[in-house]
């Protein structure tokens, strides 16, 4: 049976986690005050609601009380810190919490992953649930089961793109097929499709252009996700490249699947630090206007603080504003920012960094083009970095003195997912219709009575557990 939740246990999820792509970063003082504040703060709103700890950590109310308490602890009424913008009652107040965490949305997540049950277990043997409501009892934590329920349960998610980590064909820790198989298991629930899926190309190691036509006609990819920075040799490559990127592109164009997915920034050492730049990107962007460039991570280097845009600093965010910048790419044209692990990050550890992240990005890359994604399962459920945001607002300080938009409903809803459906040619109308209506759809208000959160993360928390999972993985990640 599932542990139940620990006095530690916070609904928006704060700790060390990381993706697995860089090394974690232990919380610091502030951060772990944060934690603190809220473990304190969360047990007070619950003996004053009279609901056991349990019932109102997964209530919308379990949420607020963890949020303010963030606000309190990072003292966001200073005029350069950042906000989740709450009244104290929501604490208390159901209603009151409910209109400000829950919502209605369509919300299309660019950036999943599961890992194949094998490596769950190993990885994380103590993630065993105590539901199966899927009619099996074999998968695990990171598995496609359990992804399901974290997903398309747990949170408002709608529609996910399932992507990839860096390796090589032979040796990929998911393959197409697994993936296939997780999509042709929602699809088989649903009776419609939920999961769109990426097709892993590098083109600087042998055999990834040619196999691009098989993952274009066989497995009906929707994007292609490469990693920069990754090389059999150790060294990356630019998508500016003679003889890797722009074969790629070309080849990408030619099989009709528009929509390249390159990972910048979270750098993976210091040896191809340089293709983890956003340099090639504006070049190519300009180059090829008909492909769009979705820009995972949107540049961002973990620990690296973010402030306004500075055309002299050519790393993290201000990286891939420079790059379109200079080359003449205008807002809301071909280049796209994904907020995978960047939101999360920035948003628990530091929001006025998150303030200026989102405002440089909607300033720069374009109110249409920025996307939304949460580097989950590795956090978890997304539901916390959902709420999160929908509380988020940059603070009418930096929007006066940096020419930062206000996040509106409308923009909300955007970047939650009305951004990506362009790129990406999905019809609103149509998901939302099926989804309605399938099974997923049917289970969720059910489940929603009586809801089985667990408010873990799954990616690695320490530097042993990093090295550890580089192991199970062939050191395929750095």
């Amino acid at each position: 049976m599932k542990t139940p939740p620990t006095d530690s246990d916070l609904p928006i999820k704060l700790d060390s986690t990381s993706n697995g792509e860089f090394v974690p970063i232990p919380l610091r003082e502030p951060e772990q005050r944060a934690r603190r504040l809220a473990v304190e703060r969360v047990t007070e709103a619950a003996r004053r609601t009279g609901l056991d700890r349990r019932a109102f950590l997964a209530s919308s109310c379990g949420a607020a009380a963890t949020l303010l308490a963030f606000n309190e602890a990072h003292g966001a009424n200073q005029a350069a810190g950042a906000t989740f913008d709450l009244p104290a009652d929501a604490a208390f107040d159901p209603e009151l919490a409910a209109s400000r965490l829950e919502g209605s949305e369509f919300i299309f997540d660019v950036q999943g992953h599961y890992l194949p049950p094998n490596l769950a277990t190993t990885l994380k043997p103590q993630c065993r649930e105590d539901h199966d409501l899927l009619g099996r009892d074999y998968m695990t934590c990171l598995g496609a089961e359990n992804f399901i329920k974290d997903v398309f349960l747990d949170s408002d998610t709608d529609l996910m793109a399932l992507s990839f980590i860096p390796s090589s064909r032979a040796d990929e820790p998911l393959s197409i097929e697994e993936a296939a198989a997780t999509r042709d298991m929602v699809d088989r629930l649903e009776g419609s499709q939920r999961l769109l899926l990426h097709g892993r190309c590098n083109p600087n190691q042998p055999g990834d252009l040619e196999f691009m036509d098989e993952l274009a006609e066989s497995w009906n990819v929707a994007a292609w996700k490469c990693y920069t920075q990754y090389g059999p040799d150790g060294r990356g490559f630019f998508l500016s490249d003679e003889d890797t990127g722009i074969p790629f592109i070309e080849k990408a164009r030619k099989l009709g699947v528009n929509n390249i997915c390159v990972h910048k920034g979270i750098p993976f050492g210091r040896q191809s630090y340089e293709h983890s730049l956003c340099d090639d990107i504006g070049i190519v962007a300009r180059r090829y206007p008909d492909v769009n460039f979705l820009i995972y991570h949107s540049g961002y280097v973990p620990g690296q603080p973010e402030g306004p845009y500075d055309p002299a600093r050519n790393e993290g965010v201000d990286s891939l504003i420079r790059s379109v910048i200079e080359n003449g790419v205008a807002p809301n044209s071909n280049v796209y920012a994904e907020l995978g692990s960047t939101w999360r990050f920035l948003s628990m550890r530091d929001p006025a960094g998150a303030a200026h992240t989102l405002g440089k990005l909607f300033r720069y890359i374009g109110e249409d083009n920025v996307l939304w994604g949460t580097d989950s399962v590795w956090y978890g459920s997304p539901q916390d970095q959902i709420q999160a945001f929908r509380a988020f607002q940059i603070p009418a300080e930096l929007r006066e003195a940096h020419g930062y938009p206000k996040i509106t409903p409308r923009l909300r809803a955007k970047v939650f997912g009305l951004n990506a459906i362009v790129p990406y040619r999905i019809s609103v109308d149509e998901v939302l219709r099926t989804a309605a209506t399938d099974p997923i759809g049917a289970m969720r208000p059910a489940y929603r009575e009586n809801p089985r959160p667990h408010f873990q993360t799954y990616g690695p928390r320490t530097r042993r557990e990093f090295l550890r999972l580089l192991d199970l993985t062939g050191g395929r990640i750095t």
